[in-house]
């Protein structure tokens, strides 16, 4: 076992002192163990500190001298690793297999957000970045998921297509409907034209009854006022050739004999 040197020794101490709370340090022990130092010590807080500050304090000597006492990667291992470890497996577990596949770069950003969190009343340590590098699984489990993502592209596409023929039905409603109402626009308009010209004819003959009319009543009274009227027509009419025959004892046709 190496001999811890006084200096160190004396560093822990001063480092643990340092802490408001803390009023003394005894029992201070270190020793290697192999490259990594362990310290032990009893500390005296503040009589007038709560029991429930108690634990907190402790955490602030334990933080001080992981920063102060040994190197960064130090305590990159003692600090940051079990830190990622911890929030990786927070984060992960928000998130299914097929999930973390397909939305990798939010799994990342997620994580890097929680340690980035948990860090950040770190004033030693200050996260850049943080690369997720692999997802291992096994190939039982990625076959799996691999038929996950077909079948859900699979639903997708009969969505896609009970889509399109959703559309198709209603183009076709629409065409059946504008069809429909171009014939009954026809059919009205012939019904229209129809009804008009009946109009029309009953209206012509309505109009030729009533000149008959007038003319039959002017007739008959043309001829109650004037009986030879009847005479005059036929005369007017006749061709002036005399019949061949004629029945014995009748008259010479229009030739009144007195």
């Amino acid at each position: 076992m190496d001999v811890v040197e006084p200096e160190l020794v004396e560093q822990v101490e001063t480092i643990a002192a340092a802490v408001p709370e803390v009023q003394y340090v005894d029992c201070l022990r270190l020793r290697w163990l192999g490259h990594a130092l362990e310290a032990s010590m009893a500390i005296t807080v503040d009589c007038d500190l709560s029991v429930a500050d108690w634990p907190r304090t402790s955490e602030e000597v334990r933080h001080r001298l992981l920063h102060q006492v040994r190197r960064l990667d130090t305590a990159v291992n003692q600090v940051v690793n079990p830190v990622v470890n911890q929030q990786v497996k927070v984060v992960f577990g928000r998130y299914t297999a097929v999930k973390a596949i397909q939305e990798r770069g939010a799994l990342n950003s997620a994580i890097k957000d929680a340690i980035t969190e948990t860090l950040k009343y770190d004033p030693m340590i200050i996260i850049e970045s943080v690369q997720l590098e692999n997802i291992e699984f096994s190939a039982n489990y990625l076959h799996s998921i691999e038929q996950r993502m077909l079948a859900e592209v699979e639903v997708q596409k009969l969505q896609q297509n009970a889509e399109r023929e959703k559309v198709q039905a209603q183009i076709t409603v629409t065409q059946a409907n504008a069809k429909a109402n171009a014939v009954r626009a026809e059919a009205q308009a012939n019904a229209d034209a129809t009804r008009l010209n009946g109009e029309a004819k009953a209206s012509n003959i309505k109009i030729t009854g009533e000149a008959e009319a007038a003319a039959i009543e002017a007739r008959a009274k043309a001829l109650g006022t004037n009986p030879n009227l009847v005479t005059l027509v036929q005369a007017e009419k006749w061709n002036g050739v005399l019949p061949t025959t004629m029945v014995p004892g009748s008259a010479v046709p229009f030739v009144s004999i007195k």
